[in-house]
């Protein structure tokens, strides 16, 4: 299944693995997702991953970036109509709809109103667990 994950949810997961995000991250890397990125999304996932707070090493960061680079699939995305409140959010949507994703992941749901989702579903990481497994 073609996805597109929001950071939010990949720091989730990592940080705790028993719950929906850690589901997903673990379904990542077991190759039960094909997930979709841009540059902007893996510049993004290194940059918040890398930051102190989390306690993350840097090498295994840089391993968990290069597994997304070797077995997902890259999107060269088109704008949006229109912007949303959060530019940040953009490269998920812009990538989920370019790349055909039967959905985006995220926890913040409510960043992307219902006019600017064409054809993609914008689910939560245990509303995507409960459509989908």
């Amino acid at each position: 299944m073609r996805v597109v994950i929001d950071t939010n949810v990949i720091v989730s997961g990592l940080l705790s693995p028993y719950g929906a995000p850690g589901k997903i991250v673990s379904m990542l890397v077991a190759g039960d997702l094909e997930i979709c990125y841009d540059a902007r999304i893996i510049s993004e996932y290194r940059d918040v991953l890398y930051r102190p707070k989390f306690g993350f090493k840097r090498s295994l960061v840089d391993v968990f970036i290069k597994y997304i680079e070797t077995f997902g699939v890259p999107i060269s995305s088109n704008p949006l109509s229109s912007h949303l409140r959060d530019r940040d959010d953009e490269p998920f949507l812009q990538v989920a709809i370019s790349g055909r994703a039967s959905c985006l992941v995220t926890g913040n749901t409510a960043h992307y109103p219902l006019k600017m989702k064409p054809r993609v579903y914008i689910l939560t990481p245990r509303q995507f667990l409960n459509r989908y497994y």
